[in-house]
């Protein structure tokens, strides 16, 4: 506790002591839905400009467009509130970017005015010509600083026809102090498998002077924290990554993560209010098989638009299972798909789709490509911390869906979506040269923007929707097909998907009123039948692993050691349907043999270890050594109050040390091996 509140004092210290001299002139993320104040266009394309509902950029919803529809040759101009310089001589220009390219090379650059926009000075540009995303941290000196009415601007020249969208976010201009290493970011997904967690982080030197050391230190909530140097050369505007040695060991849960700069270049950093951040992180009780999620905006009036329909026809011909499909027909760039529907709008302004062909894989926009098997294979086989099953029937014009929705970890501000599509169209225009569409989206049986999800960790939401589908495009109610799927509305990504059964009345419902109790020597699971009473058997999960396979009891009995256990369950039912599992988690201690332990009633040493630890203490009998997941990894057999365990062969991370005398009763402890 004295080490976590001197890391703390550390933080306060540094802010408050040591005043923030570097001025920051511009500091914009676009949190707003419309453009900021003072912001405005000069030049061609005054209406080319918005705000749009994503983060192709790279920072966070929302960000700044520039879209190539109307038409424009020229330079635009956004510019930028006019700021006081006086006194400066150079100013650093940082900004995030994203080109979804069409042909051709384009200028993008940085000006300024000091006469009110009537003279622009080029203080930096560059030429792309490839779909791609940047940072810019550009050091730049005009004849215009120094004044004190001075007007940024991002410029554009081309021909805007050639671009299909340019993204931008986090447009800053600063100062730049001498000393002043700045955390960009805590490096860590927001939700995570338990065990070992590596931690890692970006920092940028904003100052001028390189760098060549510094201290940082992480704390998860409330425990000892964690303090590295890092010796390196980061030169002036520089970036780098990097990951502390000694790894994070989480169970299932909800944790705080602090990251703190403490010192630089053996002393204090010029500017310490951008050395601190903090991230939550989700620590889920298991996962599952991902099924990645692909939607794609076409139309049949586009030309380019067959080629990437005839590859992803391909592509999920040879990949059955693999994938959850929905495609928006877009009513342009000819004269209307009628397959277009107001509801598809919705999702093209979510994604900031302004041409066709446009492909979506799991929330990132690919732009005029399809999915490669390569990205394919690469996010089917990324676990998922969350799952989805569902099924519907049909009845004259009305479908009947039902869908589960399950999380591993806590969801709170996730959405669902379920869509009802057409595996096969042939009304649709028809002026590209096609005669059938796939996965023709016709209906949201949710709302267009999602609905709210809220489910506890390891258990399920249930939804169920009739629709009747008569006022639509649908041409066969005998070839539909319903995706459903969850995505995170703040980063787009699309956590899993699934296609439900179809044209069944059996619902594959999970298991209810799982519970696990603790007893002398093991746990015992137990759990009630479905609510539709159809399941024909069970599976049931430890950490992942399949360790009862196809039983029909309701209960199961489980002989373990101290450590955390995650158990799942899912419901068989006939036709290969399974439901989502439901899950629990139980920091087992082992009450047959794990004693009240006194502190120090062993010395273990060295802890951290490389390789070896020696354990000392009266009557030692065994010692066994287990990783974070409960599992034993390492038995000594002892006959003497001084043991030696050798450890090189394990992997980084935490282990717990079970020290067992000649009566049976044990003591556990943390060791770290490095």
């Amino acid at each position: 506790m004295k080490k976590t509140l001197l890391f703390i004092a550390a933080i306060l210290m540094s802010v408050s002591v040591f005043a923030q001299t570097r001025t920051t002139f511009i500091s914009e993320h676009f949190n707003s839905s419309s453009a900021p104040s003072g912001w405005q266009v000069a030049g061609s394309g005054t209406q080319n400009w918005g705000i749009s509902a994503t983060q192709n950029a790279g920072g966070e919803a929302n960000e700044l467009v520039l879209v190539w529809s109307p038409q424009f040759n020229g330079t635009s101009r956004m510019v930028m509130p006019a700021v006081d310089l006086t006194g400066v001589s150079s100013v650093v220009v940082s900004f995030k970017h994203a080109l979804d390219n069409y042909s051709g090379g384009h200028t993008l650059g940085i000006a300024t005015s000091s006469d009110g926009g009537n003279t622009w000075n080029e203080a930096w540009s560059q030429t792309y010509s490839s779909s791609n995303s940047w940072v810019v941290n550009q050091e730049i000196s005009t004849a215009d600083m120094g004044n004190s009415n001075v007007n940024f601007c991002i410029f554009y020249t081309g021909n805007s026809y050639n671009i299909n969208n340019w993204y931008f976010d986090d447009i800053e201009i600063f100062s730049m102090e001498n000393l002043d290493l700045a955390l960009n970011s805590i490096d860590m997904n927001s939700t995570m498998g338990a065990g070992d967690a590596s931690v890692s982080f970006t920092v940028q030197n904003k100052g001028a002077e390189t760098i060549n050391q510094f201290t940082v230190g992480y704390q998860v909530n409330e425990e000892e924290p964690v303090e590295e140097v890092f010796d390196v050369t980061l030169a002036s505007l520089a970036t780098q990554q990097f990951t502390f040695a000694m790894p994070a060991t989480l169970q299932p849960g909800s944790f705080n993560f602090t990251v703190s700069i403490l010192a630089v270049n053996g002393g204090d950093d010029n500017d310490p209010s951008n050395n601190t951040l903090e991230k939550t992180v989700n620590v889920a009780l298991g996962e599952t098989q991902r099924i990645p999620m692909i939607e794609h905006f076409s139309s049949s009036t586009c030309g380019p638009c067959v080629s990437v329909n005839t590859t992803m026809g391909n592509l999920t011909n040879n990949n059955p299972g693999k994938f959850t499909y929905t495609k928006y027909q877009m009513n342009w760039p000819g004269n209307g798909d009628p397959y277009y529907t107001e509801e598809g709008g919705v999702r093209r302004l979510f994604y900031g789709v302004n041409a066709v062909p446009n492909v979506v894989l799991e929330g990132t926009n690919l732009g005029a490509t399809s999915v490669s098997q390569a990205q394919l294979d690469s996010h089917y086989n990324t676990p998922s911390f969350a799952d989805v099953r569902g099924s519907f029937n049909v009845d004259g014009n009305n479908i009947t869906v039902k869908v589960d929705f399950m999380a591993y970890y806590n969801m709170t501000t996730e959405k669902a979506f379920v869509t009802v599509n057409e595996k096969e169209t042939h009304g649709n225009v028809g002026t590209n040269g096609e005669t059938s569409f796939h996965h023709v989206f016709m209906k949201f049986l949710t709302d267009p923007s999602g609905d709210a999800l809220n489910i506890p960790a390891g258990e399920c939401q249930h939804f169920e929707w009739t629709q009747n589908m008569a006022g639509t495009h649908v041409e066969e109610m005998s070839d539909l097909e319903v995706s459903a799927w969850i995505q995170n509305m703040a980063s787009q990504e699309v956590l899993n998907s699934h296609f439900m059964y179809e044209y069944t009345d059996i619902h594959p419902y999970p298991v209810q009123n799982f519970a696990i109790e603790e007893g002398e020597g093991g746990l015992t699971l137990t759990w009630d039948a479905p609510e539709g009473g159809n399941a024909v058997a069970y599976n049931v999960y430890l950490n992942g692993v399949l360790c009862a396979e196809n039983i029909t009891e309701t209960s199961l009995t489980y002989e373990c050691d101290y450590g955390f256990y995650a158990f799942a369950v899912e419901a068989l039912y006939a036709n290969e349907m399974t439901s989502v599992k439901i899950a629990k988690g139980v920091n087992y201690q082992d009450h047959t043999s794990v004693a009240e332990a006194q502190e120090n009633a062993y010395s273990i040493y060295p802890n951290p270890t490389n390789s070896n630890i020696t354990i000392c203490g009266d009557e030692i009998n065994m010692v066994e050594v287990y990783n974070i997941c409960g599992q034993k990894v390492m038995s000594v057999k002892a006959d003497s109050n001084n043991v030696n365990v050798n450890m090189s062969e394990l992997t980084t991370g935490v282990y717990m040390v079970k020290i067992i005398d000649i009566n049976g009763n044990a003591t556990v402890n943390k060791v770290v091996k490095k």
